[in-house]
């Protein structure tokens, strides 16, 4: 597998057949990674912290789904490697949750723009989200916000070092004009990622 050098590569994508025989026991550990990886942040957002074993479980997923067999490898690692942390950053996948499809819509076009204003906080630094550049997150024609964000939060080696330390708090910050919330990021959830993505 090429896990360690923080790539998904088609020799890692199992054939359906063989994946149904290990999907159980995978989605089993996709439910305890998400008591690490995902965090409130306010009443509207929820953070998920991504990994190579969170996209790898995406790409099999959607292989399944949609069984589009050898072909669609190729473009499902083109969507989801880009989000496996290469080394010096965490990514994350932010989305706004409103279960009222009027209201959902009425709330995303008050904050747009919201790509820009997302941060990590730890050790008296500040990382801010860089989006993944697959697609625009704020329409232009109408200022609304798209529901669902992939990001990227590039490290500098001494924010590394204060994120590995455990030392301070550890912190998500969305400071929106119409949308200021934070959420801390627990020392169980610091550490796997630490493990996981440095």
């Amino acid at each position: 597998m090429s896990r360690e050098n923080r790539s998904i590569t088609a020799a890692d994508i199992m054939p359906l057949d063989q994946y149904e025989t290990i999907r159980a026991d995978k989605r089993q550990e996709a439910i305890l990674r998400k008591k690490l990886t995902r965090l409130a942040v306010g009443p509207n957002a929820t953070i998920m912290f991504e990994t190579w074993d969170s996209m790898w479980l995406q790409i099999q997923e959607m292989l399944r789904i949609e069984k589009g067999g050898e072909a669609q490898v190729p473009d499902e690692i083109a969507a989801y490697d880009p989000m496996v942390p290469k080394g010096s950053e965490l990514t994350a996948t932010l989305l706004f949750e409103v279960a009222d499809p009027v209201k959902r819509d009425a709330f995303l076009r008050t904050i747009g723009g919201v790509e820009d204003h997302i941060a990590l906080q730890v050790g008296g630094e500040t990382i801010r989200a860089r989006p993944e550049g697959d697609v625009e997150r704020t329409r232009e024609s109408d200022g609304k916000a798209s529901a669902v964000h992939f990001l990227h939060f590039d490290f500098t080696p001494s924010a590394i070092a204060a994120w590995k330390s455990g030392e301070g708090q550890a912190m998500v910050v969305i400071d929106h004009p119409n949308y200021g919330h934070a959420a801390l990021i627990g020392a169980d959830a610091r550490s796997y990622l630490a493990r996981e993505c440095f």
